[in-house]
Formats: structure tokens, sequence, C-alpha cells
């Protein structure tokens, strides 16, 4: 089924949906998730920081920020063997896409020959590839496509409303345009943003209408809980109920059915419990490993425990089968399968 956007999904109707009662709003996106996708399957993405730290950008969550003083040195372009190595052992560990980021506002011309390497290199482990690098021109995008670069990721953040309050550097109109660049290259969009940074339910109903209204919506969705690090703008951001989480959760499986939506940032501070009722509301990725750019991330071992408890599993699949649409769809049962050994 190919990722088509729906006009329709305006902030106010998504707003609907997220203040829909919980067992409402859960029931809705299953139904969605179900003709889509396994309801068992879940796919493994490992992410490695190639370049850390002095970003030009001033997001206020990011600590890789060269504005922020967070102690963190900033460090050069990771060798390729390097790479390389992360990415062998994220394949050992189950990982079917190896993502890799550097914390550029964008990359200079020098840098994509090396960047495209690792591509290249990654493809021929077998890996699905996705890079997230700043802003792309079209050329830039096209060398990157041209390597074999499966995604790119670039995430709208949060509402372009709330926007200005957390990032000064970069317009919301310069991240739509590095998006179609990559469409127009011939990459999957990876997209999506971060909740919890003091944006209200309306405004998160407001991101979900710009990921929907993509043309077409991504096919990778990261729902990332604000990390809140000590010397960033947004250390002392309100804590945010984890079922608003959920409710995002579920909102964009609704909205964007054929897209995988991932468990990113701050997973581990969900709990196993949260994260087991965002299994339920649709979201079937995570990142997985020990590294999540510079913030934790669970460890594999209790990943795996996780998944198995839930009877889950780590699924080969990275695209939804083809199926009817949701709202003509029945509920599809299927049977829980056993954990795939890595």
């Amino acid at each position: 089924m190919t990722s088509t956007p729906s006009r329709s999904w305006t902030t106010e109707r998504i707003k609907a949906l997220l203040d829909l009662p919980l067992p409402e709003l859960m029931w809705q996106a299953q139904q969605v998730h179900r003709a889509h996708f396994d309801p068992t399957d879940i796919q493994l993405s490992s992410l490695l920081s190639i370049k850390t730290g002095g970003c030009a950008e001033d997001c206020g969550y990011c600590p890789q920020s060269a504005h922020h003083d967070v102690g963190l040195k900033a460090g050069k372009l990771m060798d390729l063997d390097l790479v390389l190595a992360n990415a062998r052992a994220a394949k050992e560990a189950g990982a079917a896409r190896f993502c890799m980021g550097a914390a550029w506002r964008e990359p200079k011309d020098r840098d994509i020959d090396a960047v495209a390497a690792m591509v290249e290199g990654v493809k021929a482990l077998g890996l699905e590839t996705c890079m997230t690098l700043g802003m792309l021109q079209p050329d830039q995008a096209q060398r990157l496509a041209d390597s074999g670069l499966d995604y790119y990721n670039h995430n709208l953040d949060t509402t372009p409303e709330f926007y200005g309050r957390i990032i000064t550097t970069r317009t919301y109109q310069e991240r739509l345009d590095t998006l179609q660049h990559v469409r127009e290259a011939g990459m999957k969009v990876c997209c999506g943003g971060i909740v919890g940074m003091g944006e209200d339910r309306a405004e998160r109903a407001g991101l979900l209408a710009e990921l929907a209204r993509l043309d077409p919506y991504p096919e990778s969705v990261p729902i990332n809980a604000l990390v809140r690090v000590a010397g960033t703008p947004l250390e002392h951001a309100p804590d945010l109920d984890p079922f608003e989480f959920v409710r995002t959760v579920a909102a964009a499986r609704i909205t964007m059915p054929a897209a995988r939506v991932r468990l990113s940032a701050g997973r581990r501070e969900l709990g196993d419990g949260i994260q087991a009722l965002c299994f339920l509301a649709g979201a079937n990725s995570i990142f997985y490993g020990d590294t999540l750019l510079v913030t934790g991330n669970a460890e594999v071992d209790a990943d795996r425990a996780l998944f198995a408890r839930l009877g889950l599993h780590a699924g080969a699949q990275t695209t939804p089968a083809a199926s009817a649409s949701p709202a003509a769809a029945a509920p599809k049962v299927i049977p829980l399968q056993p954990l795939a050994s890595a």
C-alpha cells in the first residue's frame, strides 16, 4: 500500500482523536494497525552518532548544539572502518536498519563522499540504511540516493506555531525543503517529532497533521519523548503525562496507517508498561542497542526480555503488506510468534 497523504487530517480532527477516551482511541488504532501490519512484529533499528557535538543549530532540546554548555566535546567524523564495525555489531544484535547521525546544520560537499562510502559499506552488510545529517541541497540528496541510502531522517520536531520557541537557527520551511529534496532524489523519508517540550495537546495534533499531510506521508515516523539534559534550555521542561505519549502514538498510527511508527529518544524513561501500551497503540519499531546519539537507550537484553513477556518478535519485514483501507478492513487476528534469535 502506498503512503498517500490525507488532506482531511486537520489539526482539529486529530485533536478530536486525541481527546477520545483512551480505550476508544486504542481500539481505533488497533483496527488500523492490524489492517496493515502483523501486530506482534517489531522492526529494530540501531542508531550511531558518526559525528558528535558542535552543531551550529540552537535546538533547545539538543545537547549536541554548540550553543549549549553540556560538557560535550565536539568530535570529528568517524572513520569508515569503525562505522562498519558498529554496523556489524548492530546486525549481530538483531537490527534490520542502521541509522547514522551527524551533528551538522548541513553537510559540506566534501563530507558527502565520506558518508556515501559509509552507506555503501553498510548496505553491503545486508542492512537497510538511514542517515540524518541536517539540511540537504538537491545535489547532495541525489548523491546520497546514488550511494544506495534507503531513508533520510529529518524531523519536523513540532507544530509550526510552537517551532519558534524551540529553534531559531533554521526555519520550518527549510525543514520541508530538505524533505522535498529527499523525495525528489527517490529516497524514503523518516520524519517525526518530539513530545514533552511544553507544547499542549492541540500543538501535538498540529505536528501530526503536518506529518500526515506530507505528500506522501513518511514511511518511518519516530516519536521522541523529550530527554531533559542539564545545560539545555529545556532541562526544566514540565513532566509529560505518559498517557499523552501513548495517545500521540495511537494518533500517529491512525493518521499514517502504512508507516513504521518508532519509539525513539526517551524510550527508556517510559518504562515497560507504557512501552507495552505504545505497542498496543500501533508502535512497531524501536531504536535498539546501547547508544542513541548522546542519550541512553534500553539494553539489548532488556528489550529481548520485554518482547518475550509481550509475545512480540523482531521481524525482517520492513514495509507493510498490501491491504484494504483501514475503514473497510476487518480486524486481523494473527497468532503470537516466538521471539526471533539474534
